[in-house]
């Protein structure tokens, strides 16, 4: 599947040098336009795999339209600078530009410069969901040991209270989250409130 480009560059004839370059690489050029305004609605509306952005643009500054895309964490973007903007280019790798191509540009240039930044894009995609997925784990693993602490806590109520043994104490929180389709978190927290005795089962 042919990765999916928009093109944001307010010269006319770098735009479909571009445009060129892409389709004849094998790249999809899903829009060209010249305006940044315009070239945040697409790429919002696109979600293209790449953003190729001109840093200076009318409507809206291609650093202004980077800046929404890269939040939205599903483009890459590769920006366009001229030789004097090197303060834009720090400002744009800042805001989560993943390469820059410094006009004017070779065309042998173009497409080494996009699998970088698509292959940048890629690894700090898979990193943020590894980040995301530790995160998840640690909250699951958490809720987890807080149940077990609350069960445990609702057993020793059991036994302390009822002179029950551990086994039976376990089996009747056991047996009244299954009766009533609640959890056994639930069951426990109803026998510490006093709410649920051995005498008066739910």
């Amino acid at each position: 599947m042919a990765v999916r480009v928009l093109v944001a560059e307010d010269e006319a004839i770098i735009r479909l040098d571009l445009k060129e370059i892409l389709t004849e690489a094998g790249y999809e050029v899903v829009a060209d336009v010249g305006r940044g305004d315009e070239a945040l609605d697409l790429a919002l509306r696109l979600e293209p795999d790449l953003a190729i952005l001109d840093l200076k643009m009318p409507g809206m500054d291609g650093l202004e339209v980077a800046r929404s895309i890269t939040a939205k964490r599903s483009t890459a973007v590769l920006v366009l600078t001229a030789f004097s903007q090197r303060d834009l280019v720090d400002q744009a790798n800042e805001a989560g530009v993943m390469g820059y191509l410094v006009k004017p540009f070779q065309a042998e240039e173009l497409i080494p410069a996009i699998e970088m930044a698509l292959g940048r894009f890629t690894e700090l995609r898979a990193l943020e969901q590894t980040n995301v997925d530790l995160a998840t784990q640690n909250e699951v693993l958490e809720v987890t040991l807080e149940n077990r602490r609350v069960i445990e806590r609702a057993k020793g109520r059991l036994i302390d209270g009822y002179s029950m043994k551990e086994a039976d104490a376990f089996a009747f929180i056991q047996r009244n989250a299954m009766s009533t389709r609640r959890t056994m978190r639930q069951v426990a927290d109803e026998v510490l409130s006093g709410t649920l005795a051995p005498e008066d089962p739910a």
